[in-house]
């Protein structure tokens, strides 16, 4: 007897396939949350940079002081090395280009500058390898993956071995930025009247970091603006990271997907686009190395995507810049142009040179192939490259 449609039984599921009232509120407002919560990053990064500058400032008495401070860092090589060692060390040439920005505005010498940028960039090549030890198991993926990470390391290194020297006997980098500056931001007399709202726009924040600090004695208060600057920076970089990657990797892996096997010029763009979404070359290499690990792309598919992750990070600097207002406005521009310009030249010349562009990719397989049958060596190159080697070298300079 067939069974009426009061007796019928309701399909497994169907009761818990309408969402409540909740799961609908939370739809709504999940993504308005974050997005506010990407606002809110973005400001407290702006504030951070201020601090720096403001607590470097009153730390250094001014241009003059600064030099003193960093006296130790004279030498340009050894400022590459503190760049290096310091972006190895919190995993994120952001962070530390950030800072820089900020050091810049406080006194501190573009031509000092120049080399840490160079090093932070360098530095946070670090990410890819790391990622790529995930795959140290099995010996076939461990070298593609190895190679696809080093090749970062190695194009990177390049760029530093032709651009420092262009650098220190030319001027190349400070010269085509303070050039680029003044289209942008005008005159020196004009302190970039541009940017002044964010002058009141920072000012109640870094007022209340004032009066937190200001019961420590002598230059107490300066070097805790200063400590926390580069903490909120740390911090709020590392999570703005992880709120757009809730956001937007998904969008990023779609185009990425899409992106790869297109030809060169695709690929640097995508990679460009991909790492101003995320706000994090980190998390552009997170998503390529794995697929070199499973063999879905090989290291030169990826490459010209890596270039293009050089090139989207330096966005986090030209953010910091606008935190600046005043006289060192248009210097923290200057220095956070020189970091676009030094990648965008880098990728120009070594890509564009098929010379040049094999030298990154041969050596990376080189050395994968070496790394896959002896891991100790792997491991040793990473220690070695970003932490060691530096660290060894400063302590030796002075």
């Amino acid at each position: 007897m067939r069974p009426s449609i009061f007796t019928q039984t309701v399909p497994r599921g169907f009761m818990h396939s309408t969402p409540s009232f909740a799961q609908q509120q939370t739809r709504r407002t999940g993504p308005l949350f974050n997005w506010l919560a990407v606002i809110t990053l973005i400001y407290l990064i702006l504030v951070a940079v201020g601090a720096v500058s403001h607590g470097f400032k009153g730390f250094s008495g001014g241009a003059e002081g600064a030099a003193q401070i960093f006296a130790f860092a004279s030498n340009p090589f050894v400022a590459l090395l503190l760049g290096i060692l310091a972006t190895a060390l919190v995993q994120s040439s952001s962070t530390v280009t950030s800072v820089i920005v900020g050091l810049v505005a406080g006194g501190l010498p573009i031509g000092m500058a120049i080399p840490m940028v160079m090093g932070a960039n360098l530095g946070t090549t670090i990410t890819n390898t790391i990622v790529s030890l995930g795959h140290i198991r099995d010996r076939g993926e461990f070298r593609r993956a190895f190679a696809a990470a080093t090749v970062h390391d190695f194009f990177n290194l390049l760029a530093v071995f032709i651009f420092l020297p262009l650098e220190l006997m030319f001027g190349l980098l400070q010269k085509s930025a303070e050039a680029l500056a003044d289209l942008l931001a005008g005159s020196a007399d004009m302190s970039m009247q541009g940017m002044d709202f964010m002058k009141p726009l920072l000012s109640p924040a870094l007022t209340f970091i004032d009066g937190l600090v200001a019961f420590l004695p002598g230059k107490g208060p300066a070097i805790a603006t200063i400590c926390i600057g580069i903490l909120l920076i740390l911090g709020c970089v590392t999570w703005l990271g992880k709120v757009l990657q809730r956001v937007l990797v998904g969008r990023a892996r779609d185009l990425l997907h899409r992106a790869l096997g297109r030809g060169p010029l695709t690929g640097i763009a995508s990679g460009t686009l991909v790492t101003v979404m995320v706000q994090s070359s980190s998390t552009t290499t997170s998503l390529m190395i794995p697929l070199a690990g499973g063999g879905v792309f090989s290291t030169r598919q990826l490459y010209p995507f890596t270039l293009g992750a050089n090139i989207g990070t330096t966005i986090t600097a030209l953010l910091a810049a606008t935190a600046i207002s005043g006289a060192g406005a248009k210097l923290a521009l200057t220095i956070a142009l020189v970091h676009v310009l030094f990648n965008l030249f880098a990728v120009v010349l070594i890509y564009g040179v098929p010379f040049l562009r094999e030298l990154p990719v041969k050596a990376a397989e080189g050395l994968a192939r070496v790394g896959s049958e002896n891991k100790l060596l792997a491991l040793g190159y990473v220690a070695g490259l970003f932490f060691a080697l530096p660290a060894l070298m400063m302590v030796a300079a002075k």
